[in-house]
């Protein structure tokens, strides 16, 4: 289960645990809110365990002379090295009262001296847990409608299961589109199937990787599958616009940036970032402009501005694809 800390302050340490990434990070920002909220001013140092050196966890939570308190995260903590896992084991047992800390760590073998450390200290120990059965999905499915302050009927929740998959990230990202999207106070399982029709394993995020990458005919053949199945033509604008918001997001981030302070910058996790980067070669400003364009372009016909959503979303594939080398 997520943190839910509203109106109460944090733990001055706490362990997330899990190597289901969405729910890490949601627990994680749970915890760097809950300390904002307590203190608008706190200052956030959002660090990548392999990239801690030794001393650093001291220095940064030392008091400060004017009394201001501060948030550290540290992800990926399980590539803490020995040193550093020792003085953040022995901070935990006396932490400071102006500072927050939160680690991540996958589980597992790796880094378990530092969990069972943190457990002794007493550290709040978050523990997220994969779904891997169908039941606990359909419960993500709703919970994801509960914290919008929507809900979904059952058959509605094990329709969209059916058409979009087991993957967190894509249930958690078609929730939130039929949340924008519909009105009703509980969406039905006919707002599902106007959006979702079959199984649909290849889903806007496959059409908008295909063709961010330059590969044009396996990125039609998709899309043409994806809409032969029912998927929602404005589900995949929005795939295709996601994408390259992703690219011009990490093209134009501070270079001195890496890890966890990048992911932090950008407000996405590191393995997107990751990915976004090898997508990154062949675009350019002027190319990625009339990329965005072009799908802006097919987004006012696909809701209503033309007379056919499938050729305004081919031709934004083909423009996208061939803006690819444009520099």
């Amino acid at each position: 289960m997520l943190l839910d800390m509203a109106g109460s302050d944090p733990a001055l340490v706490t362990l997330v645990v899990g190597d289901e990434e969405l729910l890490a990070e949601r627990a994680v920002g749970a915890v760097v809110a809950a300390a904002r909220a307590a203190d608008p001013g706190a200052e956030v140092h959002d660090l990548v365990g392999s990239k801690v050196g030794t001393g650093e966890l001291v220095q940064l939570t030392s008091p400060s002379l004017f009394g201001d308190r501060s948030v550290v995260v540290i992800r990926s903590a399980q590539d803490l090295v020995k040193e550093v896992a020792a003085e953040v084991v022995a901070y935990a047992s006396h932490p400071s009262g102006d500072t927050v800390l939160v680690l991540a760590h996958p589980g597992g073998a790796k880094g378990k001296a530092l969990v069972d450390g943190l457990k002794k200290a007493k550290a709040h120990v978050v523990t997220v847990a994969k779904p891997t059965k169908a039941g606990e999905r359909l419960d993500f499915i709703k919970s994801e409608f509960k914290r919008a302050g929507r809900s979904i009927a059952s058959d509605a929740a094990q329709a969209l299961l059916d058409a979009v998959g087991n993957d967190l990230r894509e249930l958690a990202a078609a929730c939130n589109q039929l949340i924008f999207d519909t009105e009703e106070k509980t969406v039905s399982v006919a707002a599902v199937a106007r959006y979702h029709k079959g199984r649909a394993e290849v889903t806007g995020f496959n059409v908008a990787d295909s063709a961010v990458e330059g590969r044009l005919a396996e990125a039609l053949e998709q899309l043409r599958w994806a809409l032969g199945t029912g998927v929602a033509p404005v589900l995949l604008v929005s795939a295709l616009a996601g994408g390259l918001r992703s690219i011009a997001k990490v093209a134009g981030a501070p270079r001195n940036l890496r890890g966890g302070q990048l992911a932090s910058q950008l407000g996405m996790p590191p393995w997107k970032i990751d990915r976004v980067k090898r997508q990154l070669n062949g675009w350019g400003p002027q190319g990625l402009s009339r990329a965005i364009q072009a799908v802006a372009d097919a987004d006012e016909q696909v809701k209503g501005g033309g007379a056919d959503p499938a050729y305004a979303l081919e031709h934004a594939v083909q423009i996208i694809v061939a803006s690819r080398t444009g520099r």
